[in-house]
């Protein structure tokens, strides 16, 4: 992968390479819950594209730059997978993704269904990305890491650019933290418009190796990542990221699955939108420390909403 630094610039013109479906989504705010936090807090809405995810922007921007057609790999929770999966049948790529053994159903069969072929191997993310990396290599294949990569990291810094364009201007971004990608992205186009931000990550408690490794500065693995946050649940670190990290993300924090649950569900009962675990972690932030973000404009991404009818029924009714 290329790990030049992740440039702004790049970030502006991605916009005029990334498939529009992904693009200008919803800024939203509810005055019921800025009363409750005592904060003015703007959502960056990404589940209402093809994949219902923000991964789509970086997935593409990669694609864009690669010659059709190629055989791609790739690990993923469900969302970066199809995103990979979608991009490439649309630029003439074949995608081969690894998802764990327990991985959600429905981001599996919208893996299938954008294309891909999907395997599954490991009892966690971490182990299916291990057999994709082998799989890959023996294939001569091109293998895509999410949170690897400038360009996807620029693709998902979009999202930032949007939230400039239209006006908003937060003090702190709170971005839920799992490969990257989506922190240092972000990161990186807000510090270049506004040294002061603070762009502060969040992990869940159970899965902490990105929170112990960026404040350690070297890669700290875990021997598990319990969280019902898939799209968050990182025990290996990704060096780039990290790396990146140091110039783009001030801190991070972590939120237990309580929090996360509570935050999900005042997401659905405020803003009609039901959101997976992983994109309710920003709020979840917010709500488990109000005294720390009182008075200020806060940004946050609801990065994701795939879902099973059993986790829609257990969380929302």
């Amino acid at each position: 992968m290329n790990e030049r630094p992740i440039d702004p610039n790049k970030i502006e013109h991605a916009v005029s390479k990334i498939d529009p479906d992904y693009l200008n989504s919803p800024l939203v705010r509810d005055t019921s819950l800025d009363a409750m936090v005592d904060a003015s807090v703007l959502f960056k809405v990404e589940c209402l594209n093809p994949i219902r995810s923000f991964k789509g922007r970086g997935a593409d921007l990669f694609l864009a730059s690669l010659d059709a057609p190629n055989q791609l790999v790739c690990a993923s929770a469900g969302n970066f997978g199809q995103g990979i999966a979608r991009a490439g049948r649309q630029r003439g790529h074949k995608a081969t993704v690894f998802a764990a053994e327990n991985a959600n159903l429905v981001k599996i069969d919208a893996m299938r269904r954008f294309g891909a072929e999907v395997r599954l191997e490991g009892a966690d993310f971490d182990a299916a990305k291990t057999a994709a990396k082998q799989y890959a290599k023996k294939q001569s294949a091109v293998f895509i890491e999410d949170g690897a990569d400038p360009s996807i990291a620029e693709g998902a810094g979009t999202i930032a650019l949007e939230m400039t364009m239209s006006g908003a201007n937060p003090d702190i971004m709170l971005i839920p933290l799992g490969n990257g990608s989506l922190a240092t992205g972000i990161g990186a186009w807000f510090k270049s418009v506004n040294p002061a931000i603070e762009i502060i990550c969040v992990v869940a408690e159970g899965a902490p190796s990105m929170k112990l490794s960026f404040e350690k500065n070297e890669i700290i693995t875990t021997s598990s990542a319990d969280t019902i946050a898939d799209g968050i649940a990182v025990r290996i670190p990704v060096h780039y990221a990290l790396t990146s990290m140091q110039s783009t993300v001030n801190s991070v924090v972590a939120v237990d699955d309580a929090a996360i649950l509570k935050a999900m569900r005042l997401i659905h009962l405020h803003l009609g939108l039901a959101i997976e675990p992983a994109g309710a972690a920003g709020l979840a932030a917010l709500l488990a420390n109000k005294d720390r973000w009182r008075g200020k404009r806060i940004g946050t991404v609801l990065c994701g909403s795939n879902m099973t009818p059993e986790q829609l029924k257990k969380w929302f009714c």
